[in-house]
């Protein structure tokens, strides 16, 4: 409000300045045109000379003038009483004010500037912030440590736990289409995809799809032929045939058997593979 106050006196000191130099050039152009009115028509040397100061008089006073206007037209609106009331009220409900959207943040920081003597923060576990008013008061309050970039971008716990879950019955390709069907996503926000899922298995330690299998004591199709005494492309081709139980282990069409039970399929090896599903269905 004094800063106010202030501009508008220096306001009406140039407003007056400016107006007495529209007067001055008012004078000097009455002095001139009598001047010319009093000369001797019949000196017309004198008269001349005395009609073109005349002209040069009134050109300065219409600058003088324009001058003036211009500058009155480009001064600030002056606070009446309705905005010097509104502005006493802003100041006396700080909140209101900070929160305005109309507050920009540079009036923010001014703002801060004005109130705060100095703060000291405290790191440990968390972070203790002490600030001390310029009035003297002291308030501290406690914050959370700041997550470190790479900490911003970590794969959401939920995911991870998601992931471990579902590789226990499906591939990585598999795995990223369920999470995105359930809303999850990478720790950069991004949907899943196949390579998304392996480096979060690698980057938490997972076990994989293929490992989990082994685990559970299935079979690759070298060691199941050797166990049924068959080459592995039969095994495979069993398999196609439903003939034996089988896991897809990747995404590359990789399966892993189930031992053989009490019971296992007949050598065909040599007959095309309809007689063997003849012979298994008689």
């Amino acid at each position: 409000m004094a800063v106010a106050d202030e501009l508008d006196a220096r306001a009406g000191e140039a407003d007056t300045l400016r107006r007495a130099a529209v007067e001055r050039a008012r004078q000097h152009a009455e002095l001139a045109r009598r001047r010319y009115l009093a000369v001797d028509p019949h000196n017309r040397l004198v008269a001349d000379t005395l009609e073109a100061d005349w002209n040069d008089a009134l050109r300065q006073l219409a600058a003088a003038q324009e001058d003036y206007q211009r500058q009155r037209d480009t001064l600030p609106a002056r606070l009446d009483d309705n905005q010097r009331a509104t502005i006493m009220a802003l100041a006396s409900d700080f909140p209101a004010l900070w929160s305005d959207p109309a507050t920009p943040q540079r009036e923010r920081k001014r703002m801060a500037r004005l109130l705060i003597e100095d703060v000291t923060l405290v790191r440990d576990d968390t972070i203790a912030v002490h600030t001390r008013f310029r009035g003297g008061k002291l308030h501290s309050l406690t914050l959370p440590v700041p997550l470190r970039p790479w900490e911003t971008r970590r794969t959401p716990a939920a995911a991870v736990a998601r992931i471990d879950q579902l590789l226990d019955a499906h591939t990585e390709r598999d795995v990223a289409r369920i999470l995105n069907d359930e809303g999850l996503a990478t720790g950069d926000s991004r949907p899943f995809d196949p390579i998304a899922v392996a480096r979060v298995r690698r980057a938490y330690g997972l076990t994989s799809r293929y490992q989990r299998l082994r685990a559970a004591g299935m079979l690759t199709a070298v060691e199941l032929a050797a166990q049924l005494g068959v080459s592995a492309r039969t095994v495979r081709e069993w398999l196609n045939a439903s003939l034996l139980a089988g896991e897809p282990c990747n995404d590359k069409h990789e399966y892993l058997y189930h031992p053989p039970g009490p019971n296992p399929p007949v050598k065909l090896q040599g007959r095309k593979l309809s007689d063997r599903a003849a012979t298994t269905r008689s």
